[in-house]
């Protein structure tokens, strides 16, 4: 199946296809150099499978985790490509998770002014959310995204097989930007998530999830309007990453708490817990009120005297709502 994304730098396809890895070659020109960057995380059996359909491929391995999406591992891949001599007519691949596909992205979008850009999720994650959009990033210091701009990718391969290598955890954190999708644009999708058998229904799950994050990016691709409603959880849940030092909780769970903070209707919020709860997500965490606060005034949405958050009051309808930063305080 082919999902075809509309973007100001051009029409990108989705191929969502189990066993796609395969064939690589068969959606993407391989004959130049590539550059795949990838992390310690992803099983060396999917490097190999890319690796053999490229003519000149070049690898680069970094940590797994949100420590590589930094100034040094940037640089690191910046000098590498450098010395490799790569030109803009070569390309980048991203072949992990979405620290790899922002870090990658990031690498495509600068090197001598953007090159080509494909995006091989393998993570729920990044399937269902990360791997499309054109936002790529690295952090500074515990601050998440910090630098970054938007660069779309050439084709996305979405190979759900790759998904049976990763841990539960990595399999279940990646499932709340699915439930976020659910509550924000799709009462279906969430509705799924109650009625359990997640694994047995993956296959719709990120299909619906596509759909949605095609349609909002299609109608507002540099975050001006509606495209904000994809933060819901966010403010609070990057809070939460950067307060634990983006270690101790993976983005999804962070994701997942945050939702259960901003949501003001008890009975969604008590819906949301239970399915967090089936999928061993926390609900809850020690950290300080205060500090997560400072925090999240570093959100992109924050002014100086207010925040533009996303609320969710029926489920599959969001909408952006102005607070003042001392109701945020109170929030956190």
């Amino acid at each position: 199946m082919q999902i075809n994304v509309n973007s100001s730098q051009g029409i990108y396809p989705i191929i969502y296809k189990r066993g796609s890895l395969q064939n690589v070659d068969k959606y993407v020109d391989l004959n130049r150099k590539v550059m795949i960057i990838t992390d310690e995380g992803v099983p060396k059996q999917y490097i190999d499978i890319l690796k053999t359909q490229c003519k000149a491929p070049h690898l680069i391995v970094v940590k797994q985790g949100e420590s590589s999406k930094s100034f040094e591992t940037y640089k690191h891949c910046i000098e590498i490509m450098l010395e490799e001599s790569f030109y803009r007519s070569d390309l980048v691949i991203a072949l992990g998770g979405g620290v790899v596909g922002d870090l990658a992205g990031f690498v495509a979008a600068s090197y001598m002014r953007g090159v080509d850009f494909v995006n091989i999720p393998t993570t729920t994650l990044a399937q269902i959310d990360s791997s499309i959009g054109g936002k790529v990033a690295i952090n500074v210091n515990d601050y998440k995204n910090s630098v970054g701009a938007f660069w779309q990718p050439k084709t996305v391969i979405i190979d759900l097989n790759v998904l049976d290598t990763l841990s539960e955890r990595h399999y279940n954190e990646g499932l709340a930007e699915a439930i976020k999708h659910g509550l924000i644009k799709d009462k279906e999708l969430f509705e799924l998530f109650e009625k359990g058998n997640v694994k047995q229904n993956i296959d719709e799950i990120i299909y619906r999830s596509l759909l949605i994050k095609k349609s909002i990016v299609e109608e507002d691709e540099k975050e001006t309007g509606i495209r904000k409603i994809l933060n819901f959880g966010h403010t609070i849940g990057h809070a939460y990453e950067s307060y634990y030092g983006l270690k101790d909780y993976y983005h999804g769970e962070c994701v997942g708490m945050g939702m259960i903070k901003i949501l003001e209707d008890e009975k969604i919020r008590e819906r949301l817990k239970k399915i967090l709860l089936n999928l061993n997500l926390p609900i809850e965490n020690d950290a300080d009120p205060i500090k997560v606060y400072e925090y999240a005034l570093k959100d992109k949405k924050a002014s100086q005297h207010s925040i533009t958050v996303v609320q969710v009051n029926t489920i599959g309808n969001a909408i952006l709502k102005e607070i003042s930063l001392e109701d945020l305080k109170g929030l956190c």
